[in-house]
């Protein structure tokens, strides 16, 4: 879908203050999917670009955003797009990525996607968080490092969205006494693991086919966690193909009764959509807390 003449200049300006030049032969798309930011394809006589904007006082959430790209990036096992500007132009704060054009999959991108995301779990550090934070969607993602996987899931994943949905009156005081409750038993329900590094919004519509055939990883929230979570986020939304999870659990083993805890885990991306969009995600998180 093509914009109009507003959204062109606005364009302009962001990748002239990018690269210095003034682009021509600009031709600016319109790009689905996205539900806190206008996304846009930008074509011009100085490449072909992705880029995204908001309103200027969510810069932060653009520089995290580009900080989490970088981070993935280094570790080498993934498509990443790089990061070629960020800034405010017009009232408005943006970010200017490399454009990936999407592909189509070829009968080996499963397994390989598997085996990738099995390499990026593999890199570790000391700690689980990170060393600032970001956001999951719109919302602040606090990683203040601690040195147990569980105990950062519950202080720095649960507790703050389940703070939130209570003080904005989108869950009742007796649904956020029984996350007090589930706080005390989740050490006995989850198994312990060393710091993974997680994108941390893996699902299908953060990820691109690139025309190499390769999985391109956008829009991360990184930090270092439970990988177990990671793979349980996948499954949020209906899930990848069956030759993915084959593949990653080939390469890492999780323990028995992964299935079971998928819940556990999917009790902070829920808790997230609370607090985004509303009471029609507490009955989900109701059902899980009330089993356990």
């Amino acid at each position: 879908m093509h914009t109009g003449q507003a959204e062109i200049q606005l364009v302009e300006g962001m990748l002239f203050q990018t690269f210095g030049q003034v682009p021509l032969a600009l031709d600016v798309r319109l790009l689905p999917g996205g539900s806190i930011n206008m996304a846009v394809r930008a074509g011009s006589s100085l490449g072909t670009f992705f880029i995204k904007w908001n309103d200027a006082d969510r810069l932060d959430m653009f520089l995290t955003e580009a900080q989490g790209l970088e981070v993935l990036r280094q570790t080498g096992t993934f498509s990443i797009p790089e990061v070629l500007g960020q800034g405010t132009f017009s009232g408005k704060a943006y970010l200017v990525l490399e454009y990936i054009e999407p592909a189509r999959h070829r009968p080996e991108y499963w397994p390989a996607f598997g085996e990738a995301l099995a390499q990026l779990h593999q890199h570790t550090q000391a700690s689980f968080g990170l060393s600032f934070d970001n956001y999951l969607g719109a919302l602040p993602q606090r990683n203040a490092l601690l040195n147990d996987g569980i105990e950062f899931f519950i202080e720095n994943r649960l507790k703050p969205q389940a703070g939130l949905a209570l003080y904005n009156n989108l869950i009742s005081k007796v649904l956020y006494d029984r996350f007090e409750k589930l706080y005390q038993v989740l050490p006995d329900l989850l198994p312990p693991e060393t710091p993974a590094l997680l994108h941390g919004d893996l699902w299908s519509g953060n990820v691109i086919v690139d025309t190499a055939g390769r999985a391109a990883l956008v829009d991360p929230a990184p930090y270092y966690g439970l990988r177990e979570a990671e793979m349980a986020f996948t499954k949020l939304f209906g899930g990848f193909d069956g030759a993915f999870y084959q593949r990653y659990f080939e390469v890492l083993p999780v323990e028995p009764g992964f299935k079971e805890r998928i819940p556990l885990y999917n009790l902070y991306p829920l808790l997230v959509h609370v607090n985004l969009f509303g009471k029609s995600y507490v009955s989900a998180v109701e059902r899980v807390v009330n089993r356990f």
